[in-house]
Formats: structure tokens, C-alpha cells, sequence
């Protein structure tokens, strides 16, 4: 039985991924046709995102009151009827109106998954779902491109996924027994109250967990989003291979989490995390070195990559250990809200500064959260080894 969760779980982690690729794929075509600027994805993405950070700050109280099980359904629900509204929306109201549920679920399965996950399964297979998430992620533009070439259009690629949502929601609805037996669901939500975001801020060491997550997602999300960018603006790459190689950065955390879940549980989620750090800065000094070919810029982009991969599955299954179990899914909650902030608002700052200061300040931009990461994980882990946890 603890294999057959374990499939719905890696379908879940699936689903996670799914939707966070679609509006990219699909944006030129449907601006195009509902007579919108481009800039307007920027505001669906802020709506989506808002969402996600007032389910991830309120997962705690549902998951303890629900559990995770039918939390992580009926967020899968949210996303696909969202998924859905989007496949009917005339206008910008509307894909504004349901951007809400869009992001509402994302949130609240995003940090319901994780600490479900974090309780009750090895750190390898935090590493092999996250690198579930990315087969989703990498999955639903081809839909969509199915869709386009087809002639069908871009409302039928999201109805596409919609419906694969739906189906995933119902298997989940029907394993729900199943989450319960395995001990950490809802049963003991009478036991452990949910915690307030007040109290769970006050917890010693919080507030440099929520700076490390915090600097990751601002590092990743800004390195992936400006990698053609700079190889073609300031490495003289064509733009065509500029943005196979930014692909690459991806398959780099991609494949790395598949690899690190073969050794996670061997070395552990502290030195994970510093070998995660080190790898990624030596990827970033490839990025800025000063050479006559692109060769080490591209290179280090994908070393860069690879060295983002454990990170995030590592501090998200260390938060237990680290906060207690009766905080974990509050502290995972407040995690994941950092995590959307760094990745909404960071990009779209180093876009803002590039005006100014040039395309060539994206190596040291990322060198800021890296230096920021490495200090307060650090300082977390002293912490901890001085109370005894680790």
C-alpha cells in the first residue's frame, strides 16, 4: 500500500508541474488573439502568485484541520477548474478572475505535498519527486504546441491539461484511505493545533530558513528566466542557441535532483545543501569569466544548474528535523510564501536594474542570493548543532 501512495504521490508532484509552464507557452498566441499587450502576462503571473503565497501562509491550519490527502485533492481540483476557466475565457477579466483559484491551488498542494512528504518519506525521494515536478513542467508546453500545430488553438491546450487535472484529482480522492493509514494525516490533526504566523515566526532559526529559500528561488527563477539574455547580449551567442542553453539550466536541476536522490540519504540534507551551494558558485564563476569563447559561460550555466538541484528538496525535508514535526507544515508553508516572493518579485528586479547597469551584471546579481544562501544556511546549521539536532 505504501507503493501505491507513493505512485499517486509522484502523479501529484506531476500535476504540480503541469500548470506552471503553460501561460509561457502559450502567451504569444493568446495575446494575439484576445488583443492584449504583452506586459499583461506579467499581471496574471502577479495574481497567480498572490494566490499561491495566501494558501502557502494558510496551509498549516487546513492540512492539520483536512489533511494532506484531501488538501492536495481539492487544490488539484482549484487548478484543474482554473485550467478550465481559462480554456473559456473572451477577455482579460477573465483570465484575471480565474487566476485566483489558479493560484490558490498551487500554493496550498505545493506546501501540503512537501511536508507530507518530509514526514514520512526518505530524502531521495523528496529529490526524485521535485525532479517529478519537472517532468510536468516539461510536459504541458508540448500539449499546448500540440494544440497550436493542430489547429485546435490555445483554449484547447488548457483544456487538455485541465482534464488531466481532473483525472489526477480523482485518483487522489480515491487513495484518500490511504494517506490516512499511513499515520500522519488528518488522525492526529485534533492532537497538533495549527500554529499562528506570529508564533511560527518566532520559532528560533525561521528567519534564516525563510532568507535561504528565499535568496534559492530568486537565484533560480532569475538565472533561468536572463540566461539568453546575457549569452546573447554579452557573449556574442545567437539567440537560438542562447536559449537552448538557458533549456539546459533546467535539465541541469532536473537531472541533478535525479542523481542526488542515489546519495541524499548517504550524506544528508546539511551537506547537501553546502555541496549544492559550492557547485552552483563554481558554476557562476564559469558564467562571469572573462574569455574570448562562450564555452565557460555555457558550461556554467548548466554547472550552475546542477548545483541548484539538491537545495530545494533538501531544505524543505530538513524542516521537521530542524522545527519539530508539529511545526513543520506552518514553518513549510511560510517557506514556500518566501519561495514565491524571491521567484515573483527578483526577476523582474534585475530586469528593472539591467536598464541601468547593463545585461553584464547577471553573474554578480546571482553571486548576492549565493552569498546570502551560503551565510544563513550556515548559520541555521551552527545553530542547530549547538542545540543538539543535528
Amino acid at each position: 500500500m505504501v507503493s501505491l501512495l507513493l505512485a499517486i504521490i509522484y502523479l501529484a508532484f506531476i500535476s504540480l508541474g503541469l500548470p506552471d509552464s503553460l501561460l509561457g507557452s502559450a502567451w504569444p498566441v493568446m495575446r494575439a488573439e484576445l488583443s492584449l499587450p504583452v506586459s499583461y502576462a506579467g499581471i496574471i503571473t502577479m495574481i497567480i502568485s498572490g494566490g499561491t503565497i495566501v494558501s502557502s501562509l494558510l496551509s498549516d491550519r487546513m492540512t492539520k484541520k483536512l489533511g494532506a490527502g484531501f488538501v492536495t485533492s481539492v487544490s488539484v481540483l482549484l487548478t484543474a477548474a482554473a485550467l478550465f476557466g481559462f480554456s473559456v475565457s473572451r477577455n482579460m477579466l477573465m483570465l484575471c478572475l480565474f487566476a485566483i483559484p489558479y493560484g490558490l491551488g498551487a500554493g496550498a498542494v505545493d506546501a501540503a505535498l512537501n511536508n507530507y512528504v518530509a514526514l514520512n518519506f526518505s530524502s531521495r525521494h523528496m529529490n526524485w519527486l521535485h525532479c517529478f515536478w519537472g517532468v510536468g513542467a516539461a510536459v504541458s508546453p508540448y500539449i499546448m504546441s500540440f494544440a497550436l500545430t493542430s489547429g485546435a488553438g490555445w483554449k484547447s491546450g488548457y483544456r487538455y491539461v485541465s482534464v488531466i487535472q481532473f483525472v489526477i484529482t480523482a485518483v487522489i480522492f480515491l487513495s484518500l484511505p490511504l494517506w490516512k493509514k499511513r499515520g500522519t494525516d488528518s488522525s492526529s490533526a485534533d492532537e497538533i493545533k495549527p500554529i499562528g504566523l506570529k508564533a511560527t515566526l518566532s520559532i528560533d532559526g525561521v528567519w534564516l530558513v525563510l532568507v535561504t529559500f528565499f535568496s534559492y528561488c530568486a537565484l533560480e527563477c532569475t538565472a533561468g528566466l536572463w540566461a539568453s539574455s546575457y549569452l546573447a547580449g554579452c557573449r556574442g551567442v545567437s539567440a537560438e542557441t542562447a536559449a537552448g542553453f538557458a533549456s539546459f539550466f533546467y535539465l541541469g536541476i532536473t537531472g541533478g535532483r535525479f542523481l542526488c536522490g542515489f546519495v541524499s540519504d548517504r550524506i544528508g540534507d546539511r551537506r547537501m545543501i553546502l555541496i549544492g551551494i559550492i557547485t552552483l558558485a563554481v558554476g557562476i564563476i564559469g558564467i562571469m569569466l572573462p574569455a574570448d569563447t562562450s564555452l565557460p559561460a555555457k558550461i556554467g550555466l548548466i554547472v550552475t544548474g546542477f548545483g541548484c538541484a539538491p537545495i530545494y528538496p533538501a531544505i524543505i525535508h530538513s524542516t521537521p528535523d530542524n522545527f519539530g514535526k508539529e511545526n513543520s507544515q506552518a514553518v513549510i508553508g511560510i517557506q514556500m510564501a518566501s519561495a514565491y516572493v524571491g521567484s515573483t518579485f527578483m526577476p523582474p528586479l534585475f530586469g528593472m536594474l539591467s536598464k541601468y547597469i547593463g545585461m553584464g551584471a547577471y553573474p554578480f546579481y546571482l553571486v548576492i542570493f549565493a552569498v546570502l544562501m551560503l551565510v544563513t544556511s550556515q548559520l541555521l546549521a551552527k545553530r542547530k548543532v549547538q542545540n543538539g539536532i543535528l
